[in-house]
């Protein structure tokens, strides 16, 4: 069998498992807690269901308003970072994002006499930030248009 990896745009608010049985109008089992925390969704379809809150926040992210990413989604999406000088006037930045995929950059000065590695690890964690604006970006319009 193939692997997949799914992009789309969805509507959702948090719900439990027992207030989603009774919007349904089920009866909610008995070997199971209504007090489980999750989501009801609903897909562009229109179709509605029911996901448990640790498997929907690891596969969605809530987008902001009018289908932007903020900067609060992408400061979130750098997990966390290192810094290092390497030699006399270059600043490494390793960053590792929530997802577990990491980006290196770099930042660099003429005359070492001038060298200020916090000047360094801003500079390149600016850089990082634009290029999870522009990934961030990407996820979002192939959520939003799907893939054609």
């Amino acid at each position: 069998m193939k692997k997949y990896m799914g992009f789309k745009m969805l509507d959702a608010e948090p719900m439990n498992l027992g207030e989603y049985n009774k919007f349904r109008g089920w009866t909610i089992p008995a070997d199971e807690n209504p007090a489980t925390e999750g989501y009801r969704v609903i897909y562009p379809d229109g179709y509605v269901s029911w996901r448990p809150r640790e498997q929907f926040e690891k596969a969605y992210m809530q987008v902001g308003t009018n289908n932007t990413i903020t900067q609060e989604m992408v400061d979130k999406f750098i997990g966390k970072h290192r810094t290092y000088t390497w030699g006399e006037k270059t600043t490494v930045v390793h960053a590792t994002f929530i997802n577990g995929f990491e980006v290196v950059e770099s930042s660099s000065c003429v005359d070492p006499a001038n060298y200020n590695e916090k000047i360094g690890e801003n500079i390149c964690l600016d850089k990082i930030k634009d290029k999870v604006w522009h990934l961030l970006g990407f996820l979002l319009q192939t959520a939003k248009e799907g893939i054609k």
